[in-house]
């Protein structure tokens, strides 16, 4: 059915993070919430604290389909600063596993060298961390296995696209519907 992890750094975007997990969860996937600190609560970049699923050391990597990768600042630093988390991404990309990025995140794949040729969008400002994509100002592309978004206003194209991934494209689109949400 689909096993998502959506990992949360000291100031990531709540919107971005929160509207993914509570998308993919009405649609009935498994999303577990996974701190990169050794905490359980993390503080978004905007003050608000939420309570994780689980901390990293307790992440199942194998069992996962997906990585997701919120925004916001300092939350993208923090992220790609976590050495065994970039390790999975690049594993993941490596195996043709899901990966999905949005709003500054996305350049954490423009750095590791998984946009190379591919469709790509990110928050404006951060295309020139977009190494060798095709970037795009498209709510989210879809390349493969890469999925990426551009920001806060787009949270729920990438929360509907990720989850049409696992469900389809009609279930996506019912959900779309449900949430009274007009593309």
């Amino acid at each position: 059915m689909g096993k998502l992890a959506v990992f949360f750094a000291e100031g990531y975007e709540e919107i971005e993070a929160l509207t993914v997990v509570d998308i993919c969860r009405r649609c009935a996937l498994d999303v577990d919430m996974v701190s990169v600190t050794k905490e359980r609560t993390v503080r978004g970049s905007h003050g608000i604290c939420v309570q994780m699923d689980k901390v990293y050391a307790e992440a199942d990597f194998e069992g996962y389909d997906m990585l997701v990768l919120p925004g916001g600042m300092p939350g993208t630093k923090n992220l790609e600063a976590h050495q065994g988390l970039m390790d999975w991404v690049d594993r993941f990309y490596k195996d043709g596993r899901y990966i999905a990025a949005i709003c500054a995140a996305p350049s954490i794949f423009g750095h590791r060298g998984i946009l190379a040729g591919r469709r790509a969008c990110s928050y404006p400002g951060f295309e020139n961390h977009l190494e060798g994509a095709r970037v795009t100002k498209g709510p989210v592309e879809i390349d493969g296995h890469v999925i990426t978004s551009r920001g806060m206003g787009t949270a729920i194209d990438f929360g509907l696209a990720i989850a049409g991934i696992f469900v389809g494209e009609e279930k996506a689109a019912d959900m779309a519907e449900a949430i009274v949400y007009r593309s």
